[in-house]
């Protein structure tokens, strides 16, 4: 057994103890498990250089912008309009409130990137209109926090900057550029999104529920005509990504170079984030709300949200450049392909793997503390290292935030719903089974990646 394995446990037993049993904060117990482990290795003279190397991520400062237009996003309820117009054009059909919470909540979950925060925002809309259309209390829940926790996987979210930054790690000289990496992560995100519908249309089917009651439902008219400037942002978000995947060597390189168009492609996530976040703020039907007072207090405000995620990324980094300084991704490579398992059975080891490790440490930290040991020992039995990157966010981002014990997202939408406790965890082991089955599907190449 190498010492590796001993690095890994000290890690998780002391975030556990820290996080779990003295009930501190995720990012204070990840600081504690780094000055442990840099006093157990004796690295402490190398700390300096751990921190430089965390700082001059530059995918480190996308996560900043995105997570602060997360807020202008909530903040300004930009997004309420879009949720609206989804339950106009839903809610007529059997169980429409819940197709309704899963697109909803999946578009918002990607702005939010959190998990609980956003089963908090859209859930609250959502929740309700779902039990009044004769949804279970528990399937209520279920299906908000599932639909929620799949923002981790779809960009904009910051665990894709995380998935790309080990993807680079990996492969430095690799011509990838964010836009193609986002339409591989937007094909990938596509299966679970219809995996999440089929499997509440089974469920509709199995509790009988109908369509929202007629007075429920928002006039189709009069929300787009009030909310229409927020279907834009899908648009100003996604489409310079699409140009870049599509048009990257025909016009960017042509006038830019090789070398300006790859930099041109990485800025991308700078600027996308802040025309967003202006845009949101043109928008706001509040205009006394976004005057530069207001968004000053605003990020003020928000500043107990947005430090403890990007200090938890931040802290992740620095563990990944001692990790990789002791070769611990290595060394754990090499014994997990020594039990030579076969591409399924790595492909649902390295599944169980991260589904147990999500239960402790938050996904974007597992993606930059160990994302090129998955890509690489994926790989290693013939998994398309591009696509195990593109799965990261899936398998450690997602997962973690809907298997009990510890789901945070199944807590919050648990709240909401005012369901009882038993009755949603087995329900939720249903959709837990199928994002698990589908991980598995998916890594080992039996469905078409559109980007791939």
């Amino acid at each position: 057994m190498p010492i590796t394995f001993l690095y890994l446990g000290v890690l998780l037993l002391v975030i556990c103890v820290w996080f779990l049993l003295l009930k501190r904060p995720v990012y204070e117990a990840v600081l504690v498990s780094f000055i442990v482990l840099l006093t157990m290795t004796g690295t402490w003279g190398n700390v300096l250089t751990y921190v430089n190397e965390a700082m001059s991520t530059s995918l480190l400062y996308s996560m900043v912008a995105f997570v602060a237009m997360s807020v202008i996003m909530t903040k300004t309820k930009v997004i309420d309009g879009c949720i609206s117009i989804i339950l106009a054009l839903l809610g007529r059909i059997p169980g429409g409130a819940g197709y309704a919470s899963i697109v909803a909540s999946s578009f918002m979950g990607a702005l939010s990137g959190s998990g609980p925060g956003n089963v908090m925002a859209t859930g609250a809309i959502t929740i309700p209109a779902m039990k009044r259309s004769g949804f279970p209390a528990e399937l209520a829940a279920n299906v908000e926090s599932n639909a929620s926790y799949l923002g981790n996987l779809i960009p904009p979210s910051s665990n894709i900057v995380a998935a790309l930054g080990a993807f680079m790690a990996l492969y430095p000289n690799s011509d990838m550029t964010t836009g193609r990496f986002w339409i591989i992560l937007w094909g990938v995100s596509l299966w679970f999104v219809l995996q999440r519908i089929l499997t509440l249309f089974l469920f509709c089917k199995y509790y009988k529920i109908k369509p929202m009651a007629k007075e429920e439902i928002p006039n189709i008219k009069e929300v787009f005509k009030t909310s229409w400037q927020g279907l834009l942002l899908p648009v100003i978000i996604f489409l310079p990504f699409v140009l870049d995947y599509f048009f990257k060597s025909t016009f960017f390189t042509a006038r830019l170079g090789e070398v300006g168009a790859k930099y041109f492609s990485s800025s991308m996530l700078l600027f996308v984030a802040g025309i967003a976040s202006l845009y949101a703020c043109l928008i706001a039907k509040e205009k006394k709300s976004v005057t530069p007072h207001k968004i000053a207090k605003m990020m003020a405000d928000s500043v107990k949200t947005i430090a403890p995620a990007i200090g938890v990324c931040l802290i992740g980094y620095m563990i990944g450049a001692m990790f990789s300084d002791l070769n611990v991704a290595g060394d754990m490579e090499h014994f997990i392909v020594a039990m030579d398992f076969s591409k399924l059975g790595m492909v649902i080891f390295i599944c169980l793997l991260t589904c147990f490790l999500g239960m402790v440490i938050p996904g974007s930290s597992l993606v930059v503390i160990f994302g090129p040991v998955f890509i690489s020992t994926l790989s290693s039995v013939g998994v398309d290292p591009l696509l195990a990157a593109a799965m990261l966010p899936c398998i450690c981002g997602v997962m973690c935030g809907i298997t009990p014990p510890l789901a945070l997202g199944l807590y919050a939408g648990m709240s909401l719903a005012e369901s009882d406790f038993g009755k949603t965890v087995k329900n939720d082991l249903w959709w837990v089974f199928g994002q698990f089955a589908l991980q598995v599907i998916v890594l080992m190449g039996f469905l078409p990646i559109m980007g791939l």
